[in-house]
């Protein structure tokens, strides 16, 4: 059975940066697609950034619009760890932070990540 494991988060001023990291256990995460997704108060849960599978011509990443230029996802397979580096917060970005395991589909949906994390809360002051 995966499970995910989030740290990291916590409160910083705009403008602040924090790291979250994301530890899989249970499964061969260096297989997986790796994705981080935000849910803010009385919002749905949305995409924010999505690594693939490491291959000879590198890792694929995506990102979410709103986070292009101050975000930064990552993965370490010899740790079983994906990382979402963020910069530049914003007190839209508060949220609380998923990282999930996508299994099929888009790696832009939701529902394509089958194993979730608890999450991590991530506050921005103004």
């Amino acid at each position: 059975q995966v499970q995910l494991v989030e740290s990291g988060g916590g409160l910083v001023q705009t403008g602040g940066s924090l790291r979250l990291s994301c530890a899989h256990s249970g499964g061969t995460f260096s297989k997986y697609t790796m994705g981080w997704f935000r849910q803010a108060p009385g919002k749905d849960r949305m995409f924010v950034a999505a690594v693939g599978v490491s291959g000879w011509s590198g890792t694929s990443t995506y990102y979410a619009d709103s986070v292009k230029e101050r975000f930064t996802i990552s993965r370490d397979n010899a740790k079983n760890t994906v990382y979402l580096q963020m910069n530049s917060l914003e007190p839209a970005d508060t949220a609380v932070y998923f990282c999930a395991t996508q299994t099929s589909g888009s790696v832009y949906s939701g529902p394509s990540y089958r194993y979730w994390g608890q999450g991590t809360q991530v506050t921005v002051s103004s």
